[in-house]
């Protein structure tokens, strides 16, 4: 079981994350910002982030790219999840540091296939 942080503004889409995860046994909280979320991870180092990149405010690029370059934050991997679907949408997330990068609609079994795939990483 993890600690899973989802920064996403659509509470829909947390909602679905969250459910799907939950049922596959890890915690979840959730932030509806990025700049929020950057002070989340800060404060409870959660075992996993996934990023939504269309926000108000800081997007999730922005944010990503914060949290891996901060050495107190760097180790915590980062799953980008957004309708963005070019191919160099997903270059530019995993140049920010991202570990994975999924196009929405998500798929349950791809999700916690990726995320069981990062966590021991993370350990």
């Amino acid at each position: 079981m993890a600690n899973i942080l989802i920064i996403d503004d659509s509470p829909t889409d947390v909602r679905v994350f969250s459910t799907m995860l939950e049922r596959a046994g890890h915690r979840v909280d959730s932030c509806n910002n990025a700049e929020d979320g950057i002070e989340r991870v800060r404060a409870t180092r959660p075992d996993l982030v996934i990023m939504d990149v269309i926000m108000p405010g800081m997007n999730g690029f922005q944010a990503t790219r914060t949290l891996t370059r901060d050495p107190a934050t760097a180790d915590v991997p980062i799953v980008i999840i957004t309708t963005k679907s070019m191919e160099t949408d997903r270059v530019w997330g995993m140049r920010q540091g991202a570990k994975a990068f999924i196009t929405k609609p998500v798929n349950e079994k791809d999700l916690l296939a990726c995320i069981n795939e990062l966590l021991p990483k993370a350990a």
